[in-house]
């Protein structure tokens, strides 16, 4: 691949989904269908295409839409379920974090510290209570054979170590702290764009704006969400990937969404973060507050775990109830508390939990907190596979898992994933990744492409430029997410190519430069 250049084959455009949204509905019939474009949804057709099957897959709006890019942004090892006694879902995180931060995404997926500052309202029992649960999670780093080097050890941190990495914790009666490692993923959406250029890179037919009207085991009734033009996709196979949407599409499939809130900050509000912070929920034994440094000028706060009943919306609202809970907890640990008016930004996602509890007795069902984050692949009477449950962590199994499913209810001949062991675009050892000639910022969310969207840059200063004071995106990268990453409109590039609109004052202020770049692409690709 040219420094300049996009991964062959890779490249998502306005074109090439009119091309292939054209192929796909003509008649002719594919392996596999697959519905839903978020993490699951990507992983499943890419591990379907890198099988070698004919792969088809739709959203009805666009990459990462849903709950995909409402993450925490960590890639977690599962120490919480260990307290819950999911020994398997504690292990198959921790191998998840292993396989991206060391084969197939380590420029998206890095270390990142936490401080648990241990103040007046932690008391001694629940300090040792904390440090045993690391100890333990760095156990499953062992166990799943993620080196050292890549996740550091936990350790107790003096009050005066302490401070240095968290200086906006309140000094009096601070004890010291206690550090831990995880993995943070640079953006939850730009893991699932790089999934599905690299799925595009196999083969697969990338299809936004697509929306599934009915499915049956053997393809769906489509339309297509620009022109209004409803069709038929065949498939020999369809898989159901749509998160908490599921049981619009599959009879018998039960979700019991839960609402994660987390607020938006200006990072000068908190000061310089080396690591994020750790703040326990007064009166829960395994349940924190995160703060969250972006590096992009934000910092998140987050999450709250509350049910959600009745319709699903497309974009959840967030509920004055999780902003005040939020404020409450972070201002326990800090100095100064943070008032109301200074949250930029909010938002929130639902996590597509299985209902399990008996129908018939919903007063006896579990708290959202409480339910199992294993995943679930369920195969209906007609034939559609449908994957539900699980994490942001583990798509790639549940991807692998409903792919199996799907190919051994249809009798589909399919070689076995390769998908532990294939490095999304992007992706390169970390030795390389260090050398390449491009800003670091810009490595981080693109890793070997990084060279060429900072040419594009490089060759007209006007692409070099900001795209708002303050914030670090240029241009450029709005031109690279046209030209190669399938952005369509001004929301896909505001709101997922990069997260500029997760604070409404800088989305409306960023609008006239996302209409000029689509303006500007479009002159040159009509």
């Amino acid at each position: 691949m040219s420094h300049t250049e996009a991964a062959p084959g890779s490249s998502l455009s306005a074109h090439r989904r009119g091309r292939e949204l054209a192929e796909a509905a003509d008649g002719r019939t594919a392996d596999v269908l697959v519905v839903g474009l978020g993490a699951t949804g990507a992983g499943a057709a890419l591990d379907a295409a890198a099988r070698g099957l004919d792969v088809v897959a739709v959203d009805a709006h666009d990459l990462a839409f849903g709950t995909s890019r409402w993450s925490s942004k960590l890639i977690h090892g599962g120490l919480r379920y260990l307290a819950s006694a999911q020994f398997d879902v504690a292990h198959e995180s921790a191998v998840e974090r292993g396989v991206l931060m060391t084969r197939t995404a380590p420029h998206l997926v890095a270390a990142q510290p936490f401080v648990l500052p241990l103040t007046p309202l932690v008391s001694r029992a629940q300090a040792t209570l904390a440090w045993a649960g690391l100890r333990a999670g760095d156990v499953l780093r062992l166990a799943a054979r993620t080196p050292r080097q890549v996740l550091p050890a936990p350790r107790r941190l003096s009050a005066t170590e302490a401070r240095h990495l968290a200086p906006s914790v309140r000094a009096a009666g601070l004890r010291g702290g206690l550090l831990s490692w995880d993995g943070k993923v640079t953006d939850d959406a730009r893991l699932v764009t790089a999934l599905t250029r690299t799925a595009a890179a196999h083969g697969a037919r990338v299809l936004t704006r697509v929306r599934a009207l009915e499915l049956t085991g053997t393809g769906a009734r489509i339309r297509d969400e620009l022109t209004g033009e409803e069709g038929e996709i065949r498939a020999r196979a369809v898989i159901n990937a749509t998160g908490v949407w599921a049981g619009a599409l599959t009879d018998g499939i039960r979700i019991r969404p839960s609402r994660g809130t987390h607020l938006v900050l200006r990072s000068e509000r908190l000061g310089a973060l080396p690591a994020g912070l750790h703040i326990p929920i007064p009166g829960e034994t395994n349940r924190f507050v995160l703060v969250l440094p972006q590096g992009d000028g934000r910092v998140y706060v987050g999450l709250t775990d509350e049910p959600v009943d009745g319709a699903v919306p497309d974009v959840p609202e967030v509920p004055e109830a999780d902003i005040g809970f939020l404020l409450d907890v972070l201002g326990s640990a800090l100095d100064t508390p943070v008032s109301r008016d200074e949250v930029v930004g909010a938002f929130a996602g639902l996590r597509p939990l299985l209902d399990t509890s008996a129908p018939e007795d919903p007063a006896g069902a579990p708290r959202t907190s409480d339910i199992s984050r294993r995943h679930a692949v369920l195969t209906s009477p007609d034939g559609v596979t449908t994957v539900v449950g699980g994490k942001l962590t583990t798509y790639r199994r549940m991807a692998q898992d409903a792919v199996d499913a799907a190919a051994g209810a249809r009798g589909l001949r399919a070689a076995p994933s390769p998908t532990a062991a294939l490095p999304l675009v992007g992706a390169a050892a970390p030795a390389r990744l260090r050398a390449l000639p491009a800003p670091r910022r810009l490595v981080r969310r693109y890793g070997t492409e990084a060279v060429a969207v900072h040419a594009l840059a490089a060759r007209d200063p006007a692409l070099a430029e900001p795209v708002l004071p303050g914030h670090p995106v240029t241009r450029a990268e709005l031109l690279w997410a046209v030209r190669h990453e399938g952005a369509l409109d001004e929301s896909d590039l505001l709101d997922r190519r990069t997260r500029i609109g997760v604070v409404p004052q800088d989305r409306v202020q960023a609008l006239p430069t996302a209409r000029d770049v689509l303006g500007r692409a479009a002159a040159v690709h009509p």
